[in-house]
């Protein structure tokens, strides 16, 4: 057989699956340690034929899947692997190339500052910053903690309550302490904290939890009165800013010092890409660049691995051009603008029914709620164990609530309705 043979293989797999991955469970019932029982327990001595793996990719592989590209995936955030995306993918891993400095892969570099400043402009932010791309929000949250170091070393990062559990994780990694700040009656941070002891404040735009977002610009005030670093978390959220009447949620954030935004999660781009920008490079510089003699720098170039953590990097900024070439501004807005339409259906479905209740805002594409006579863990583990829809719980002021988070671009208003009739059938049964 020859590759070609093996790629047009590969590309009906994957047509395949993406025609009827809605027809899948969305997660799996397999037990720990289940998947590995069923696989050789050394590497093939002998050469395999493409096919056979292909085979046991349908056979043992798939089956043991939780899957994200379900149209009715809505625990955590929602993700999508479009189209262009995975098309993108393939040209990736054929030119793996590895931009690490601008002399490694020039193009590779140049695109990726290129793509980042079309994305600051879609979202609104400042044109002129440094843009880079890192895997995930964890490392860029790492990488904006190691540059706010370099200015204040050994002080405190403050964070809500509400910020994702890896704010506190980068504080750890970078040697500063890390402090819980209460929030609202509306889950948003407050900002009657002392700053004296601060290294960096971190708000959230668009909390895990609930999607709230923090007060910006009365923090964005007092970090700039008190010399403290602001890094803005809008991993989730911050994709809504590409919609004009949605542009709200990224007020004050031209005032921090940095900010990530994930096309991961809600601009429809294939793990893994997270957007980082920051007004001050030289920070992010000093706090990473290292330039042994078999790197050597070229004039007037940025070499991309001087500005975080890594050293090897893919061509990430690849598929992210391809995604917004193929859908355009205007695409991505219609798509955002249908989410959000469906979490506020989902909202009204809720608030009508007796015995159920929305439990914050919901300004985005997510709503927590609860059924208030049930264990809300157990029921969204048993309607997801239908394999109708995966959804997830957690708690907010003491109660227990579920979580339906939309950012799929193939999640119509069927599937939330299929899903919200799961939930009610669990709810009954």
């Amino acid at each position: 057989m020859t590759f070609h043979d093996d790629l047009q293989r590969a590309t009906d797999w994957v047509e395949r699956y993406l025609a009827g991955v809605g027809d899948l469970p969305v997660a799996t019932t397999v037990e720990p340690g289940a998947i590995r029982a069923r696989l050789p327990v050394s590497a093939p001595e002998q050469a395999e034929p493409f096919e056979a793996l292909l085979r046991d990719l349908d056979e043992l592989i798939v089956p043991g899947l939780t899957h994200w590209n379900h149209p009715r995936f809505f625990a955590w955030f929602a993700n999508t692997g479009s189209e262009p995306g995975i098309l993108a993918e393939l040209l990736i891993a054929a030119l793996n190339v590895n931009n690490m400095t601008w002399l490694a892969s020039p193009a590779a570099t140049e695109l990726e500052v290129t793509v980042l400043d079309w994305l600051a402009q879609l979202v609104g932010l400042p044109r002129g910053w440094h843009g880079h791309i890192e895997d995930t929000a964890s490392t860029a949250t790492v990488a904006a903690l190691a540059a706010a170091r370099e200015l204040k070393p050994g002080g405190v990062v403050y964070a809500s309550e509400q910020a994702n559990f890896s704010v506190e994780k980068a504080a750890r990694l970078v040697g500063l302490e890390f402090r819980k700040v209460p929030v609202d009656a509306e889950f948003r941070m407050q900002t009657d904290f002392p700053l004296e002891d601060a290294s960096a404040v971190v708000a959230t735009v668009g909390t895990t939890g609930t999607t709230s977002v923090d007060p910006v610009p009365e923090l964005a005030d007092r970090c700039a009165a008190a010399e403290v670093w602001l890094h803005v978390d809008a991993a989730y959220a911050g994709s809504a800013a590409v919609c004009p009447e949605l542009r709200w949620c990224l007020d004050g954030c031209d005032r921090a010092d940095s900010i990530v935004i994930n096309p991961h999660k809600w601009l429809f781009t294939p793990m893994d890409c997270s957007a980082l920008w920051t007004r001050r490079p030289e920070a992010f510089h000093d706090a990473f660049a290292l330039v042994p003699e078999y790197l050597a720098s070229t004039e007037a170039a940025i070499d991309l691995k001087d500005y975080g953590p890594a050293l090897g990097r893919r061509f990430r900024a690849l598929k992210l051009w391809a995604v917004l070439r193929w859908y355009g501004a205007e695409g991505l807005r219609e798509l955002i603008r249908e989410h959000v339409r469906l979490a506020q259906l989902f909202a009204e479905w809720v608030d009508a029914e007796p015995g159920w209740r929305v439990t914050a805002p919901h300004p985005f594409s997510t709503v927590c709620f609860r059924h208030e006579g049930l264990d809300n863990f157990e029921l969204a583990r048993a309607t997801t164990a239908t394999g109708e829809a995966f959804v997830a719980a957690t708690r907010l002021g003491g109660e227990d609530v579920i979580r339906l988070a939309i950012g799929n671009e193939r999640t119509t208003e069927a599937d939330v309705r299929r899903t919200w009739e799961a939930l009610r059938r669990c709810a009954t049964a």
